[in-house]
């Protein structure tokens, strides 16, 4: 065994048996790297990498390999979701480099950490015009020992390169802040938006495809506010093709991470919570806006998929599962027609007919379950109610998940991580908007719970990760913006004023942690990290969103409800040189170009005041209003100033105020009457 022996994340102990003498990131490491004058090689993954597996295989369980591995370098394995601010660090670095990126990424520093060459996956042996990894090493401890101060100006000159870039997509020549509110803005972002749309198979842009949850929330609010049935029909086409996909699990629910093929058909099999929460929250909205009962059963299957198997005995939710099982990719999802038959008998042809099943198989000879033509269309054609087809299907599924169920499962990456459960708790909370089921619910307030006293100190202090009882690394952005989220949809749904000042008591401190002095803008590392070469600043939405966008949605939302006029202009200052960006290429600021949205067509603030207001927050919740805060108080001695001055003539009495830009309508004291007016 080697040093990841006592690490907790499931990447890294993966490691921990290999030949190389690998090292967690950490002083001992880094130390050791000055002290003998070595290139250090950072290499990063994670638990539901397929390729990663690959190379462990190939290289890093050889034991030549590893044995010049350990001669000639200190080396680093790093679990890239333990630890996002160091792979984002050294991702930009070899993107720089070669022009692409991935896992596993495999970067050589020098002995202060600088990056001076790296790729991504490297073959045994040279291969379609690749490299070995063999002759990589060889190759660095070459230039290392006989080019030391060139390779040493390099780094110099990549990490310069690395701290520029945090301007990435910023126009300060942009200076005329009333031209934000400007429609044509958000008009702007549409059409880039859907030329950049696969109208046919729905999503955007070309395989590999992923969900972009964000883009498709943007189109629906678009359409909410101006009637544009091109944004609708794309945002649904969307929704549809992935939820009738392969991308999809159509016997467990649950998403894949993305699609090999423009027809969603052929996942990565690996799943991530993260996609699984987004897609939930973009499903609640579609549900709330549309009523089409496909999204209400979309959202109902994930949730029970991640209830089955992504939730702890603690009632936190775990990271992913891999792509793998028994050493092959899609093993555990993937059927031939005879274990069908052997199931299912006689029902056999129409479930296979419904599904794209054949006895060649649509994928290695095997078969992933997809559905080509909507189910309505199949149950016309074949004189069928729809609700009597989906129970016949229903009934075939679970039986097909129950044989599965005995199948060697995926390898589970059981770390829990701060920020990725706030986006599912998020999720829970606008399920339980759009559906009702009060146990969505209660499922986000234990969840919040169990953050709250396994990811959080006595102190105060919040960690990143947490894994076999121990809350590690100290939170990041990502994990400070969509933590805030998480309570102030809480707060939403509960009517409990503590979830809001619980909310602005972190963006005080994220403030003062995170803040680019006199940009507007946050790091992604606290400002007392020192193991980094540098703070990078992340504005545009990976996989996850930008956790400055979404903490600029924070700060608009927080400045409503506490007139913070300062909070409030930040998100200006933010915006504003990134405007050009967010309307050029709106994919990629997806987040950001919501909140624009917010701005130009204003934010409803919504007050219900009374001794029953509680018992009004459901219905005002489930009809689908976009761009909303809601305060909800028994009696007006309350600390919100939305809520100052809402006097109440007697206890049974509720009233429902509407407001907008600092102006609020008479009240309304009947609750269809006020949903009507929104």
């Amino acid at each position: 065994m080697n040093h990841l022996i006592h690490e907790t994340s499931p990447y890294l102990l993966q490691h921990a048996h290999n030949p190389v003498e690998w090292y967690p990131w950490g002083e001992t490491a880094l130390a050791r790297a000055k002290q003998e004058n070595k290139p250090i090689l950072v290499s990063i993954g994670y638990a539901a990498c397929h390729w990663c597996h690959v190379m462990e295989r190939e290289s890093f369980e050889d034991a030549a390999v590893a044995a010049f591995m350990n001669a000639h370098f200190i080396n680093i394995k790093i679990d890239r979701e333990e630890r996002p601010d160091l792979d984002h660090i050294y991702m930009d670095a070899v993107q720089a480099m070669t022009g692409s990126g991935g896992w596993p990424l495999n970067v050589f520093l020098t002995p202060d950490k600088k990056p001076f060459y790296g790729g991504t996956y490297f073959p045994p042996v040279r291969a379609h015009n690749r490299a070995s990894w063999s002759e990589v090493l060889e190759g660095v401890r070459q230039a290392f020992s006989a080019k030391k101060e060139a390779i040493e100006e390099q780094a110099q000159k990549l990490t310069e390169h690395l701290l520029q870039s945090n301007a990435f997509g910023m126009d300060r020549t942009l200076s005329a802040t009333d031209a934000l509110y400007d429609a044509a803005n958000e008009e702007e972002i549409v059409r880039n938006m859907l030329g950049n749309a696969d109208k046919i198979w729905g999503g955007f842009g070309q395989a590999p495809k992923f969900p972009q949850s964000q883009s498709i929330c943007f189109l629906l609010r678009h359409f909410h506010f101006t009637k544009n049935e091109a944004a609708l029909q794309q945002a649904l086409l969307s929704l549809d093709k992935m939820l009738d996909g392969g991308i999809y699990d159509q016997l467990g629910g649950g998403f894949a991470r993305y699609s090999t093929d423009n027809e969603w058909l052929v996942p990565h099999f690996e799943k991530m919570l993260y996609d699984n929460a987004l897609l939930v929250s973009v499903m609640a909205e579609a549900y709330q806006l549309t009523g089409i009962e496909k999204y209400a059963r979309g959202i109902r299957e994930t949730l029970a998929f991640i209830e089955r198997e992504m939730t702890s005995p603690e009632q936190g939710f775990y990271s992913a599962l891999d792509a793998d099982s028994e050493g092959e990719e899609g093993r555990f999802y993937t059927w031939d027609l005879a274990e069908i038959e052997a199931v299912l008998g006689g029902n056999t042809p129409f479930f296979c007919e419904i599904y794209g099943v054949t006895a060649a198989g649509n994928w290695e000879n095997k078969n992933i379950f997809w559905i080509k033509e909507p189910l309505e269309k199949t149950a016309l054609q074949k004189g069928m109610e729809i609700n009597d087809m989906l129970r016949l299907l229903e009934s075939d599924r679970q039986k097909l998940l129950s044989e599965r169920e005995k199948r060697v499962r995926p390898q589970l990456d059981d770390k829990i991580l701060l920020g990725w459960n706030a986006l599912m708790n998020t999720a829970y909370s606008k399920a339980y908007a759009a559906l009702g089921n009060p146990a969505y619910l209660e499922r986000a307030e234990t969840h919040m719970r169990f953050l709250e006293s396994h990811l959080c100190d006595d102190q105060g202090n919040w960690y990143h990760t947490y894994n076999g009882g121990k809350a590690r690394i100290p939170a990041f952005l990502d994990d400070y913006a969509y933590l805030i989220e998480a309570y102030l949809h809480l707060q939403e749904m509960t009517g409990t004023g503590g979830y809001l000042l619980k909310a602005r008591s972190l963006m005080q401190h994220a403030i003062a942690a995170f803040s680019e002095e006199g940009s507007g803008f946050f790091f992604y590392t606290p400002q007392d990290q020192e193991d980094v070469i540098l703070r990078k600043k992340e504005v545009y939405d990976g996989a996850t969103p930008s956790g400055n966008a979404v903490m600029a949605h924070n700060l608009w939302y927080l400045s409503k409800v506490f007139e913070e006029e300062t909070w409030e202009r930040r998100v200006e200052e933010m915006l504003q040189p990134l405007s050009r960006a967010i309307r050029q290429y709106p994919n990629s600021f997806a987040v950001w170009a919501l909140c624009l949205q917010e701005l130009i067509r204003g934010t409803n603030e919504i007050i219900i005041m009374g001794q029953r207001s509680k018992q009004f927050i459901a219905p005002v919740m489930r009809k689908y209003i976009p761009n909303k805060i809601i305060q909800t108080g028994e009696t007006e001695e309350r600390v919100f100033p939305l809520l100052k001055g809402k006097l109440l003539e007697g206890q049974d009495t509720v009233k429902f105020y509407l407001c907008k830009n600092r102006a609020c309508s008479d009240p309304f004291t009947d609750v269809v009457d006020f949903l009507a007016k929104m």
